[in-house]
């Protein structure tokens, strides 16, 4: 490990939102460490936005190693847990891994953590613990309704980070993501999220799979946003001992919308096949974030219309460097 103290680390560094996350702390003049054991994150993902590379220590190591994570936690204040098998389809094909990955490995993440005297742990919570009830927007004070073995996953994490600041004192708070898109996240693999699979198949020439009827509505945020969420979790001054937020828009949008404000971006109609809804998905899903305003400070800066252009411009890019086989979808 190096010598040099890192204030942060990132579980799952060279994944979506974790390499976002990673490029901002560096932005910013502060050293992090990532770690990431590369089983859909990309150190190239790092490298694309971080800049300032020298006050970015990479580290290949996973979750569930608790060795590993005690080694990457040395001298660390903050850790940001986005590491996840984040997808739920593949949940529900192996919701064995789902469990040891995003149930057990969070646990040890908790449990290094407050081992090795972190101050605090941000983890990436997500809204699929709302299921799919009638009330709309979603608020924190509803009872958790899970349909998938990965919004179980999520749900337990959160449990657990009530319970370890209550029993060990180790600051903690849950960001109960809503759709997150934006550059880094990749297209390929049949677990890719909805805005990078679409720009990925215009980009490309192909066709755009919707699964369902295109009716059903999200909240979609772009992933500066969610960093935002972020930083303002790790620097609040507040004492934090497990609070659950939402982190998202405030606006939802229907799928076909999305499609339709998509071909203002490319320039030129989609090509659109509609099969049958993926089981476990949610019809409708929509946020209210009064409680990260309350707690955080938090305010979304870019609407999801603003997000789409500079999410297509990393997508055209990847597809005309021939860079596709850089893997499947990153976790967020």
């Amino acid at each position: 490990m190096s010598s040099t103290r890192a204030r942060y680390l990132v579980t799952g560094g060279a994944g979506f939102i974790g390499s976002n996350i990673v490029a901002a702390l560096a932005r910013a003049g502060e050293r992090v460490r990532a770690f990431d054991n590369l089983a859909t994150g990309h150190w190239a993902l790092v490298d694309r936005l971080a800049g300032r590379s020298e006050l970015v220590e990479r580290v290949t190591g996973d979750i569930r190693d608790g060795a590993a994570l005690a080694r990457a936690m040395e001298g660390v204040e903050v850790v940001f847990h986005q590491a996840a098998l984040a997808s739920v389809p593949r949940s529900v094909d192996d919701p064995v891994e789902n469990d040891e990955v995003n149930t057990h490995g969070t646990v040890k993440v908790l449990d290094a953590a407050r081992r090795l005297g972190v101050k605090r742990v941000v983890f990436a919570a997500s809204s699929a613990v709302y299921g799919d009830g009638p009330e709309q927007p979603k608020h924190e004070g509803l009872a958790p309704a899970p349909l998938s073995p990965y919004a179980v996953a999520k749900l337990t994490a959160e449990y657990y980070l009530k319970v370890f600041a209550s029993l060990y004192g180790l600051e903690t708070v849950g960001l109960r993501y809503f759709n997150i898109f934006g550059p880094n996240q990749l297209p390929s693999g049949p677990y890719a999220a909805a805005i990078p699979r679409f720009l990925h198949a215009a980009v490309s020439g192909g066709r755009i799979t919707v699964f369902g009827d295109g009716e059903q509505t999200r909240d979609f945020c772009f992933v500066d946003n969610a960093v935002r969420a972020n930083l303002l979790a790790a620097n609040s001054p507040k004492k934090l001992a497990g609070e659950i937020v939402n982190v998202a828009t405030g606006r939802s949008v229907s799928l076909n919308g999305v499609l339709r404000a998509l071909e203002g971006v490319v320039g030129g109609p989609l090509q659109v096949d509609y099969v049958d809804p993926k089981p476990g998905d949610v019809r409708h899903s929509s946020a209210t974030i009064d409680r990260a305003r309350e707690l955080l400070g938090y305010e979304p800066k870019v609407r999801w219309e603003d997000g789409l252009g500079p999410t297509h411009a990393f997508l055209k890019a990847l597809h005309e460097r021939g860079l596709e086989p850089l893997g499947a979808a990153g976790p967020g």
